[in-house]
């Protein structure tokens, strides 16, 4: 037997065993198509990607100690800083609408409590958002936690480098959590200037090749940061010149953030917290953290995380509440829209029913794969009744939800299955008329640079275009 013979028999073999292994595996019948499909159409290729982000068998193993550490801090904050008992059922008695169907949801599968002392403001744009968040670092007095996805070595990265190296020579706390994936191309050029300076750097599940396995899955996609336990901001934009249109490839990018003060606060601090003792074995539970906040408004605002190391996909099932409890409307605006089949049913069956659904997406790609896939569901989600709209001013990267006229959700969350059930996330949930008419607002004048897909004049579309959708969609699960 021949050198290729060998190769070719002992490939066949591990291609079954891998297949076996794919079906064995505890996960949706979606997901396990998907994979197979990867294996018979890129058998090299779909086995090596499968090897390495494909197996959960190391989720509970790799995040036991960091879900320990949620149930010791969160019900120390429950206890000492919030009003929580009796919340969940006082909230199904006053609030019939969706208010009253997500919020005692997020108390009881993320522990999230509800916050009513506070003062949020909506930031619509990388300026607004980075000049607040720069004015917050250099304020403050003691400490500064702040946990980002994708941290760019661009001029407002450096701008973020100047700030914190300044605040951490002061003798200010400076604790900095970022991804190991998000920031594959940040250099130690950018990051010894930050260490040298005293400031705390920690990288989120380090990836090493060629055995990183899951670890290329579970990514840290939370956008967080906490001043001195006063102040606090979550949202979509990660440090990047691309927010402030220098990218000329893709144009400004258009993004939503939430600036906080108040008890919501202690939340964003929770979850950095948490995660500060996973990736450095840290424990802070200082009350130096968690400082009385005084009285800041009256806005309700419930903050709640998501990811491998939750045992409810939490964001998941609130947006699906969220759907389902609609009265009037709907408006959802994504990157990404790869939705499992329980939330593209929801959407489809809010429209049947006479809800006004609408959903704001990019009219360009940033990945064309999921650009494909998510131009897949298009057909359907218009034969149902959904608006969609792509946005033509730049790229609209927002993950923004609207029910009504009472609730809304700023955060991290994608519309896809990656951000839904994979990644770690945290969104803002808001229970306040007055930024629900605000980021209304917004959403109406995104729509004016928009241009809506008709379904007529969608069908008409080329037959390369039905092919690309249609391959993308086969692999939506993996993406």
């Amino acid at each position: 037997m021949d050198i290729l013979s060998i190769f070719t028999t002992l490939f066949t073999i591990t291609t079954i065993l891998v297949s076996i292994l794919i079906i064995l595996d505890n996960r949706n019948p979606s997901r396990t198509v998907a994979w197979l499909l990867a294996l018979i159409f890129l058998p090299v290729v779909g086995m090596f990607l499968y090897l390495y982000i494909g197996q959960n068998h190391r989720k509970k193993k790799t995040f036991i100690k960091k879900r320990k550490q949620d149930y010791k801090v969160v019900h120390s904050l429950l206890q000492h800083q919030l009003i929580f008992t009796g919340y969940g059922e006082f909230l199904k008695k006053n609030f019939l609408d969706t208010r009253g169907k997500v919020a005692p949801l997020l108390i009881n599968n993320s522990e999230a409590p509800m916050t009513i002392n506070n003062e949020a403001t909506v930031l619509i744009n990388g300026y607004e958002t980075f000049r607040e968040m720069l004015k917050a670092i250099n304020k403050a007095e003691h400490h500064i936690h702040m946990e980002y996805f994708i941290i760019k070595d661009s001029d407002i990265g450096r701008r973020f480098q100047r700030a914190l190296i300044r605040k951490a020579k002061e003798g200010i706390e400076v604790r900095v959590i970022y991804d190991a994936v998000g920031c594959w191309k940040l250099k130690e050029e950018f990051l010894k200037p930050l260490r040298e300076a005293g400031v705390k750097l920690k990288i989120f599940l380090p990836v090493t090749l060629p055995f990183f396995g899951s670890r290329l899955n579970y990514r840290n996609h939370r956008k967080i940061l906490v001043v001195d336990g006063r102040v606090g901001f979550v949202g979509g934009l990660n440090i990047g010149d691309e927010y402030l249109g220098k990218k000329k490839k893709m144009g400004f990018w258009r993004d939503t953030h939430l600036k906080i003060r108040g008890e919501g606060v202690y939340l964003l601090q929770v979850i950095f917290l948490r995660d500060w003792f996973f990736v450095e074995g840290e424990e802070l539970e200082s009350p130096i953290y968690f400082p009385k906040q005084g009285i800041c408004g009256q806005q309700m605002i419930q903050i709640t995380s998501s990811g491998p190391d939750s045992y409810w996909n939490s964001i998941h099932q609130a947006y699906f509440a969220a759907i389902a409890s609609a009265n009037k409307k709907v408006y959802i605006t994504t990157p990404y829209l790869v939705p499992d089949e329980s939330i593209l049913m929801a959407l489809k069956t809010a429209a049947i029913r006479g809800i006004d659904v609408r959903i704001l997406l990019p009219g360009r790609p940033d990945h064309r794969t999921v650009f494909w896939a998510s131009k897949s569901h298009f057909e359907e989600l218009l034969e149902a009744g959904v608006k969609i709209y792509q946005y033509q001013k730049g790229f609209v990267h927002s993950k923004i939800f609207i029910v009504d006229d009472n609730f809304a959700s700023i955060g991290t969350a994608n519309l896809d299955i990656r951000s839904l059930q994979l990644n770690f996330e945290v969104n803002a949930f808001l229970y306040d008329e007055a930024i629900v008419k605000t980021l209304k607002t917004c959403f109406y004048q995104d729509i004016n640079h928009s241009k809506e897909i008709i379904l007529e004049e969608y069908n008409k579309r080329p037959f390369s275009h039905r092919a690309k959708e249609s391959i993308a969609r086969l692999f939506s699960p993996i993406l």
